[in-house]
Formats: structure tokens, C-alpha cells, sequence
């Protein structure tokens, strides 16, 4: 190769690190992710509570571009919910994030990105912690994906019971996971803990590590936390998300 041709790559890949390295520092959600780099040896288990289609989905898959981006490979598992629409959520995440800090070296992040996530589709009333293992155990002893982090969408914790919580629990941290889940409150049922945990995850709210709560006001759609073992989390600053694209916004 030509050492004019060396030097342009050498650049690229600079310019498409320090791109990165500039989104990973940037992230409100670096409050809740504070490390920069691949994940801590100790798993943690995160919760996103929120009315249906107040942007938990788009708060997990920015979990998960994060953790990409600090160098991860992320488990998407989605659960009643088609591999077509979860993919759409990504690219269209993407997207807006591109456009938001006017980004270079779009394709090659996009590249990375894709092949750092796989998406685990499960249908409705079939998910559990037995057949996620199984699935799990197939990927890595086949050395097809070996995930860091992993993000559940979808999971019926209003059907669900405190053992099989656990079970997931259990599954994670044994696999050395740090895990993001989605929950939907149910406006209907008024049911608090005292932390403020909704109904019907106050029963599971002793499981996790963390827990946000997304609401809507008369100010858009905000993020706030209800339970953190993070301590720079406890005294951030209100984070929005944009009611058009999802994105989340320093506040």
C-alpha cells in the first residue's frame, strides 16, 4: 500500500474514533453508564418504566448504541415485537443522531454498530429466562456472539412473579451482562412504591440496580430516576427526550 493511501486510512479511522469517543462523552445517559469503557466485571440491572409509547423503546436501543460505541456487543432481545420494527428503531436512532451532532464518517460508526448488535426476537407469552439461556448458551458456544450487554423490550412483568424476575437476574449476572429493561405502566393503576416504582413493577424494584421513570408533562416527555446504585445519577440534571424523534436531550 502507499504511504499516501496508509495515511488516509490512519486518518479516517482517527477521525471515526475520536467520533466516538466525542459521542460516548456527550451522552446524557452517560449519568446512569458512567464508565467509558467496556463494562465493569460486576453486572448491573437497569429499569425503564413508562406509559406505552413514551419513547422506552428508543431509551433502550440509545442504551444499547452507547454501550456499542464504548466497545461492547449488545444483545437486543425484543419480545413481541418484529426483527423488521426493532431494526427500524436503530436506523432511525441513528439517523437522528447523525443529523443532531452533524456527524462524519457516518457509514463506517453505522458499520460498527451493526455488527456489534444482534436482535433476539421472542413472541408474546413465550419468553423466559430458560429460553433465553438456551439461546444464549447456542451464540456463544457456537462462537457466533459474545454479548457484554444486553437489552430486554417487551418483558410482562404485570403477568410476571418474583421468581421469575430472579431467574433473569440470576441469568445475567452469571453471563456477566449489564442489562437494560423496559416496563409499561399502566396509567389506570395509581399503585406506588415508596420509591415511586409503579405498579406492576414496585413488587420487583429490590432486582434492580437502577430504575427511570419516563413521564409526560406539560414540558414534553421527561427522564427521572426513582433508584440508582450510580452516585452521579442522583444529582443530574433533569434529561428530556425530544416527542418527535425520542432522542434524549440534556435538560
Amino acid at each position: 500500500m502507499a504511504p499516501q493511501a496508509a495515511t488516509l486510512i490512519y486518518l479516517r479511522d482517527r477521525s471515526v474514533e475520536m467520533l466516538k469517543k466525542d459521542l460516548i462523552l456527550k451522552n446524557p445517559l452517560r449519568a446512569w453508564e458512567p464508565d467509558t469503557g467496556h463494562n465493569t466485571a460486576t453486572p448491573r440491572m437497569g429499569l425503564v418504566v413508562a406509559p406505552r409509547g413514551s419513547g422506552k423503546t428508543a431509551v433502550l436501543v440509545q442504551f444499547a448504541l452507547d454501550s456499542v460505541l464504548r466497545g461492547n456487543r449488545v444483545i437486543h432481545v425484543s419480545i413481541g415485537q418484529s426483527l423488521e420494527k426493532t431494526k427500524e428503531w436503530y436506523e432511525d436512532l441513528f439517523q437522528e443522531l447523525s443529523r443532531s451532532y452533524k456527524l462524519e464518517h457516518v457509514g463506517e460508526v453505522h458499520s460498527e454498530i451493526a455488527a456489534a448488535r444482534l436482535i433476539m426476537t421472542f413472541n408474546t407469552g413465550s419468553f423466559s429466562a430458560a429460553k433465553l439461556e438456551e439461546r444464549l448458551t447456542d451464540l456463544i458456544e457456537q462462537n457466533i456472539f459474545h454479548p457484554q450487554s444486553l437489552v430486554i423490550d417487551g418483558f410482562d412483568f404485570a403477568n410476571a412473579d418474583a421468581a421469575q424476575v430472579q431467574g433473569l437476574r440470576d441469568l445475567v449476572q452469571a453471563r456477566k451482562l449489564h442489562t437494560w429493561f423496559s416496563a409499561v405502566r399502566r396509567p389506570e393503576d395509581k399503585q406506588v412504591s415508596a420509591l415511586g416504582v409503579p405498579a406492576p413493577c414496585d413488587r420487583f424494584e429490590g432486582l434492580f440496580d437502577s430504575i427511570l421513570l419516563i413521564n409526560t408533562d406539560g414540558h414534553g416527555i421527561s427522564l427521572t430516576t426513582l433508584k440508582s446504585d450510580v452516585a452521579a445519577s442522583k444529582d443530574h440534571p433533569p434529561i428530556r427526550l425530544d416527542p418527535t424523534t425520542f432522542l434524549v436531550n440534556q435538560g
